[in-house]
């Protein structure tokens, strides 16, 4: 299943919600997760620009993507991110289809004096 990077940073409110009743969000937000057919594979509470770090495997990015859009529209959130992760075998892929593909960058033109 492939696994993705979610960053998710309280606003204001959401700050003030988990102070009023302060509570392990992570396992809050096991249930919806695994609802979609995901898996917290390991997950922190973090200082910095986002507050909780959690990596999670789904079936499929809309399956991802819906439990951002749940995490953002919840209005307990500022910023939500998330990041496909690939494997180091499946980067190693990449890294050798890209130098086979053919790709040549653009070429600045050059001008006659």
């Amino acid at each position: 299943m492939p696994h993705y990077l979610q960053q998710v940073a309280y606003s204001p409110k959401g700050w003030e919600a988990v102070l009023d009743n302060p509570q392990d969000r992570i396992e809050a937000v096991r249930p919806a997760i695994e609802k979609l057919g995901g898996k917290i594979e390991s997950a922190w509470f973090a200082f910095g620009d986002y507050d909780i770090v959690v990596i999670t495997e789904f079936p499929d990015n809309v399956s991802a993507a819906a439990i951002a859009i749940a995490f953002g529209g919840g209005g307990n959130c500022k910023s939500v991110h998330t990041t496909p992760l690939i494997s180091r075998a499946e980067a190693l892929q990449a890294l050798k289809k890209a130098k086979e593909c053919g790709y040549r960058p653009a070429q600045t033109p050059v001008r006659a004096a």
